[in-house]
């Protein structure tokens, strides 16, 4: 298809039903999709937005272009949860059908404020000279899910750009605060911009947020600011971020702070450490998490990254999102791990020896492996019958490192940012690698969630063979994995 400007903002009601149903069967037919992550029943996916807990289950919206495998006329699909694992589909919860969000209801969050769910978000709005106006939207969901009374909050201030996205509602002292995603007109930097509110309704200003001395690049997207043990964990996207400020491979990076607490008044994170990679990966961006009332902090990303096509594009689909993680800080490190319910999705399990090999896995698994010290090998995945075709999984615990490969993994993604990524661990230590297989996703836990590698790899579905080197020593553990919806 011919994605022209016009045809991406085409409203929905003005596409026909049968082309929504075909691309419905389209996505849910691929030998690519996803079955135990949520992913595009149609069309494209990207962003997750108002992950919270609410009326007794966790809730999850995300970015949702339903008629194609590209960033068109944005609206929210609804998901909710009892265990972050299984999800129920609720479907289009908040439709770009007002001025405000006339070209697309982009990303944001939400808080549970009395027996509703407060949601803010960003409304794109054009003007007919193609001019963008980014509106910050309140609104309301009540208890059957039902999204109503749009309103507007502030739009941009004039000493920012049109580049003005991605509020997180919080609530602290007794007040609101939301930091929004900003580009200041003067120098086209990014920054973080701090608001805050008594009532939900008149918002002003407090400034752009420190937590850093370095230039951000020229945007940031989709800040979150989560508490943890009475530190704080600025997550955010900054785009053209300069490399001597932090090392990331990808065309932008997920990365993320943590600092001994957070100055309202002054808008400033106070002691914030180095600026640091989220995932060690391929495809991670836009990750949202949030402080549940049970204590925890949970997580979630899109898998996916802008302005990067995927070969689904081909069959009309895009995206995902990765699992739930919590999050946690041990040691002055920021940890990644599993939920829980995850196991509750086990099935088939099988003991893992230095042998072994495995022929025609199902394409959905969970491979749990500890590696000894001092061993060098290689574990291959979605493997032909030669291994001249696998994703590659290759460790060298004598000297510490981990390398994720798929550049022999099929068809090619991104090639311009390069095929393999690697992480750095104590030499002449175990590893241990808790791996997660989902058809044309990988999630890799190293060291109990001390680094995160997640990708997207699209080898050719008949090739499902695993091999690990006979010479690792390896121990572990194997299961098959349930669908999910």
């Amino acid at each position: 298809m011919n994605w022209t400007t016009e045809k991406r903002y085409l409203p929905y009601d003005k596409w026909p039903k049968e082309v929504l149903k075909q691309l419905q069967k389209q996505a849910a037919r691929s030998k690519y999709q996803m079955h135990y992550h949520l992913h595009p029943i149609s069309g494209l996916i990207n962003d997750p937005n108002g992950f919270s807990y609410f009326n007794g289950k966790y809730h999850l919206f995300c970015q949702s272009y339903p008629f194609g495998p590209v960033h068109g006329l944005k609206s929210w699909v609804h998901f909710k949860s009892k265990d972050l694992v299984h999800w129920k589909y609720l479907g289009l919860a908040i439709k770009p059908d007002t001025m405000a969000d006339s070209h697309g209801a982009y990303s944001g969050s939400a808080k549970t404020i009395g027996n509703k769910l407060f949601i803010m978000y960003t409304g794109n709005h054009r003007d007919k000279n193609w001019k963008r106006v980014p509106y910050q939207i309140g609104a309301w969901m009540d208890k059957n899910g039902t999204v109503q009374d749009k309103h507007i909050l502030f739009k941009n201030p004039s000493h920012i750009t049109e580049h003005f996205r991605d509020p997180q509602i919080l609530k602290e002292n007794g007040h609101y605060y939301a930091l929004v995603g900003a580009q200041d007109s003067v120098n086209k930097h990014g920054h973080i911009d701090l608001w805050q509110s008594d009532d939900l309704k008149d918002w002003h200003e407090l400034g752009f947020l420190k937590f850093s001395k370095h230039n951000m690049g020229y945007m940031i997207e989709c800040p979150n600011l989560v508490k943890f043990n009475g530190k704080v964990i600025l997550i955010f996207c900054p785009q053209g971020l300069d490399k001597k400020v932090a090392e990331y491979d990808n065309i932008y990076p997920n990365m993320y702070v943590i600092g001994d607490k957070i100055d309202w008044e002054n808008h400033k994170i106070i002691n914030s450490g180095k600026l640091k990679n989220l995932d060690d990966e391929f495809d991670v961006y836009a990750s949202q998490a949030f402080n549940a009332p049970d204590g925890k902090v949970y997580e979630i990303s899109w898998v996916g990254l802008p302005d990067t096509t995927y070969p689904t594009d081909s069959e009309n689909w895009a995206n995902c999102l990765s699992q739930v993680k919590e999050l946690t800080i041990e040691n002055g490190k920021l940890m990644q791990r599993p939920v829980p319910a995850m196991k509750s999705l086990h099935y088939d399990e099988e003991k893992i020896s230095r042998d072994f090999v495995k022929n025609n896995v199902s394409g959905q698994y969970e491979l749990k492996i500890t590696i000894p010290a001092n061993k060098q090998g290689t574990l291959h995945l979605a493997a032909n019958e030669d291994l001249s075709q696998s994703l590659q999984i290759i460790f060298d615990t004598e000297n510490g490192s981990l390398t994720l490969d798929r550049s022999k993994a099929g068809k090619p993604v991104s090639v311009k940012y390069g095929q393999s990524r690697i992480i750095k661990f104590a030499e002449k230590k175990e590893l241990k690698l808790d791996i997660f297989v989902d058809h044309s996703l990988i999630e890799i836990f190293a060291n109990d969630g001390e680094h995160v590698m997640t990708g997207r790899y699209f080898s050719n579905p008949e090739d499902q063979k695993i091999v690990l080197d006979k010479n690792s020593e390896c121990q572990g553990k194997f299961w098959k994995i349930k669908s999910i919806l």
